[in-house]
């Protein structure tokens, strides 16, 4: 009897850490090495964007990425496809003319979201932190617009 009640309490033990587990706080690491908690984007809309050097679509999508960021209205995060990672990141964003902060690692798999099998892909996120969308092909400001003033 004794060792059936150990097995309950073990599964109930083992419940409550897989709550706790999904309450931890979510913090992605940023190109530059910092760390961005997931928690703090709370209130703005969010655009993580997936990208990579050789899409060309990418790259005319990026002055209309560049101009929503700047507008305060969204947080733009970029993540690069190819898994490029710290200095050469950064230095590729650069080349590329990529203003708006780029994460260092997938925030995808931690958030559940499938990873995008074409490129640009966009996931939108509402100021809830929920996904509202995932988008494909390149987005221009005014699309993006349009989605969050709905």
């Amino acid at each position: 009897m004794q060792h059936h009640f150990t097995r309950c309490y073990g599964l109930a033990g083992l419940l409550v850490l897989l709550l706790l587990a999904g309450c931890q706080k979510q913090a992605f690491e940023q190109a530059d090495g910092t760390e961005l908690e997931w928690e703090s984007l709370r209130g703005h809309w969010v655009l993580v964007n997936y990208w990579a050097e050789w899409c060309k679509p990418c790259l005319e999508e990026i002055p209309e990425l560049n101009d929503l960021d700047r507008s305060g209205s969204v947080v733009v995060l970029g993540v690069n496809f190819d898994d490029v990672k710290g200095q050469s990141l950064l230095d590729l964003g650069r080349r590329m003319g990529i203003e708006y902060g780029m994460l260092g690692e997938d925030p995808g798999p931690a958030l559940g979201w499938q990873t995008p099998v074409g490129l640009p892909a966009t996931f939108v996120v509402d100021p809830d932190g929920n996904l509202k969308e995932t988008r494909f092909g390149p987005q221009t400001k005014e699309d993006i617009t349009a989605l969050i003033n709905e």
